[in-house]
């Protein structure tokens, strides 16, 4: 399962105890998250901003699986970046390697809003994928 890399240190995330909306800008897409549902997918920590993302059919690059190895999942939280756990040593590690960042800059792997306000992420024009593959 993504999220968790063996050979870091990581802050737990708190997982969220209620309902609230995670906004993805620049697409504008609301998401209502249930904490009930969570985790959606095996990407980043459970119920984090990459599991949302990829559940709800919102690329977000990630190189490393979510395991906090790269920083192509960097995201900027634009609104409601307390809510999430505070990045661990490993985190901002990864993030020195980003382009662009921010003082709210978040691996999206790696951050997990608690639920206690509304959230709203920007997924960097250079992190948006715009080429798609054919099935095979």
């Amino acid at each position: 399962m993504g999220g968790h890399n063996p050979y870091h240190d990581t802050t737990e995330p708190v997982p969220p105890q209620q309902a609230y909306r995670i906004t993805f800008e620049p697409a504008g897409k609301v998401i209502e998250v249930d904490p009930q549902s969570l985790p959606l997918t095996d990407e980043g920590f459970p119920g984090s901003i990459l599991d949302i993302a990829h559940a709800n059919g919102i690329e977000l690059d990630h190189a490393c699986g979510g395991v906090c190895a790269c920083s192509t999942c960097h995201v900027i939280i634009e609104q409601g970046a307390d809510s999430c756990q505070e990045a661990s040593e490993d985190e901002e590690d990864m993030l020195d390697s980003a382009p662009g960042v921010k003082l709210n800059s978040r691996l999206g792997c790696q951050a997990v809003p608690n639920g206690t306000c509304d959230v709203v992420v920007r997924i960097p024009g250079w992190n948006r994928n715009h080429a798609k593959e054919a099935p095979h």
